[in-house]
């Protein structure tokens, strides 16, 4: 088997593992992210457009009850554009940088309104000339929001990715087209929910779960690093030999 083909059956079975412990329905929407739960109430390109600005820096509960209480008040562009400044920082207070967020969800509805007309675009390339939307928020509106395949790339899948050897990138924006090189089209809707649920599950930035982990045989971090300071702390433990 030479190194594709190799790769490529090394990520559809990551993938149905994930699918199967995270998503046993087989819906994107059965996820517990805060963007896909938004996704299953709403169904609104523009709420995911704006909970995808308020969960930078965040931890998924304080973006949902930020965007609760935002949208229960101003759930469309106009009323954002038109809202009162302080109002909308007091509403969106539980999420981290409240006060610069405020203001860039108050920009963006203003551009929406001017540029098309309220409506969220639907194409990668529009939605990247809106202010505040890099190439994660663009793709998080197009999954979560349009159903559109793609694969948005926060820190959880930076790092998942590298650690399983799947790519070998130094920053979110470069693993996003290698990602899209790899991964099955048909698996692109899916790869943010369970690469940031595995993340946070099991792979985690410090102390990940590798016991509980199904791809030990094959994961590099596992391998370069924790298998490795194994094989040292067992050395140090060993009696020297006289």
């Amino acid at each position: 088997m030479n190194t594709s083909a190799r790769r490529r059956e090394r990520v559809e079975f990551i993938l149905g593992d994930l699918s199967r412990r995270y998503l046993p329905g087989g819906e994107l929407r059965d996820g517990s992210t805060a963007l896909a739960k938004i996704a299953s109430t709403t169904e609104d390109p523009f709420q995911v457009l704006i909970s995808t600005i308020l969960s930078q820096r965040t931890r998924d509960e304080m973006t949902e009850k930020a965007s609760a209480q935002l949208f229960a008040r101003y759930g469309t562009p106009a009323a954002i554009a038109a809202a009162p400044l302080a109002e909308l920082v007091r509403l969106i207070r539980p999420v981290g940088f409240y006060n610069q967020k405020a203001g860039q969800i108050r920009k963006v509805s203003q551009a929406l309104l001017d540029r098309h007309g309220g409506s969220v675009p639907r194409t990668y390339e529009a939605l990247l000339e809106l202010p505040q939307v890099g190439p994660k928020t663009a793709n998080c509106v197009l999954v979560y929001g349009y159903g559109e395949p793609r694969i948005p790339v926060d820190t959880h899948v930076h790092r998942v990715s590298n650690r399983l050897g799947l790519v070998t990138t130094k920053s979110p924006e470069a693993t996003e087209p290698a990602l899209m090189r790899i991964v099955p089209k048909e698996w692109w809707l899916h790869v943010n929910e369970l690469f940031i649920r595995f993340g946070k599950d099991l792979c985690k930035p410090i102390g990940p779960r590798c016991e509980a982990c199904s791809f030990t045989s094959f994961c590099r971090h596992y391998r370069t690093v924790v298998s490795k300071r194994g094989r040292a702390r067992t050395a140090r433990r060993r009696p020297s030999r006289r």
